[in-house]
């Protein structure tokens, strides 16, 4: 394709989830940066920032849409990519989304590159259950990521043989957990599953921080505070200190010894200079170093060619080969699970290859929770 390459983007710099927002711009503007650099045609790509306000999300889609983008990347919830999906359905576009998210979807008119339960929190229990016990106490956000998370989490625990000593949700902009936290120390979880997001996260950790400065039975390294979305660049948003050993499932770290992440940070400090670089951003960058190869594979933007050329072969990314399914259009993704260090990272502890995405749990496994799967 000679002519520029018309994509959306889609992320709130502002608000509860800022942080992640505007790690996830700056991983889509490198991706866009290099591949102007290496193509004739370049890329024409129309920014949208909706503030974190729900409505402005379809807002923003729609605007998009009438400016030719048919491929759209972005929104970092759950909440904001179910508002704009059918509007992206309706006019045939395609939407790129590159955050963890709670599975039970698979719809054509998206990209799934963030990863769905058996990705995370699957292999995640696996790791806990016999290392910490099997009575957790579950925290979520008051919205699908953290209903549907917990949701799981309480089948994994059953079909282990445990209990949930509790479970509560707070809005995400709420950081009053006092009464949480006192149940906490009543109950005395074997681990705390967080599926908190933003403000209300950042102030429980440094709550349990607080709890484990009086009380040594909280202290990470016995009773761990686990997520599947905290990030790198929300380390920054938490009490100094606070987060420390703390544990967190994602498919990347900046830490990670490989050479695809050894060149991709070279390319990330030459840009932005020296920075850590969060899980979001490399997922964000990665969706539109995708959708921009793909689309000058198909020689046209038409969604429909576009998935068919994805599912053709492994196409080299920062987490190595990735292969989309074409049943699901959800990528393979690699588990790794990081301990906060002191320095405002994550050592990796524990990783395992790529794994097929099983949106719908349909697959084997032996803490697979028994659901019964409806269209």
């Amino acid at each position: 394709m000679n002519d520029p390459i018309k994509i959306g983007i889609l992320f709130s710099t502002t608000g509860p989830y800022g942080s992640m927002g505007r790690d996830a711009r700056d991983g889509a503007d490198l991706a866009i940066a290099e591949f102007g650099d290496a193509s004739d045609g370049g890329v024409d790509a129309v920014f949208f920032d909706p503030h974190a306000d729900l409505a402005a999300y379809l807002d923003g889609a729609r605007n998009l849409l009438r400016q030719g983008c048919r491929h759209i990347v972005g929104t970092i919830t759950s909440a904001a990519r179910k508002e704009v999906l059918p509007l992206i359905e309706k006019h045939d576009g395609l939407l790129w989304y590159m955050c963890p998210y709670e599975g039970f979807e698979a719809n054509e008119s998206v990209i799934y590159l963030g990863g769905c339960p058996n990705q995370h929190l699957l292999p995640l229990f696996e790791y806990l259950i016999p290392r910490y016990g099997n009575r957790p106490y579950l925290v979520g956000a008051n919205y699908v990521w953290g209903w549907e998370m917990n949701r799981l989490a309480r089948e994994l625990v059953g079909n282990a043989g445990g209990e949930v000593l509790g479970e509560r949700y707070l809005p995400l902009d709420e950081t009053a957990v006092e009464r949480i936290i006192a149940e906490i120390e009543q109950r005395r979880p074997s681990f705390i599953l967080n599926n908190l997001i933003g403000p209300s996260s950042y102030a429980f950790l440094a709550a349990m921080r607080a709890l484990a400065d009086r009380d040594p039975a909280f202290r990470p390294e016995v009773c761990p505070v686990v997520s599947c979305d905290l990030m790198e660049c929300e380390l920054a948003d938490i009490a100094p200190g606070a987060a420390t050993g703390q544990l967190c499932a994602a498919s990347y770290f900046d830490t990670l010894a490989t050479s695809e992440n050894a060149r991709f940070k070279r390319n990330v400090h030459a840009r932005f200079g020296e920075r850590r670089v969060s899980s979001v951003f490399a997922s964000a960058y990665t969706a539109v170093k995708l959708a921009l190869a793909a689309i000058s594979a198909a020689s046209t933007d038409d969604p429909r060619a576009v998935r068919q050329q994805l599912s053709r072969q492994p196409w080299p990314s920062l987490f190595g080969p990735l292969a989309i399914d074409a049943e699901t259009n959800h990528a393979a993704l690699p588990f790794h699970l990081g301990r906060i260090n002191g320095n405002n990272g994550f050592d990796v502890i524990a990783s395992r290859p790529p794994l097929a995405a099983d949106p719908y749990l349909t697959g084997g496994n032996r803490l697979q929770p028994r659901l019964r799967v409806v269209s």
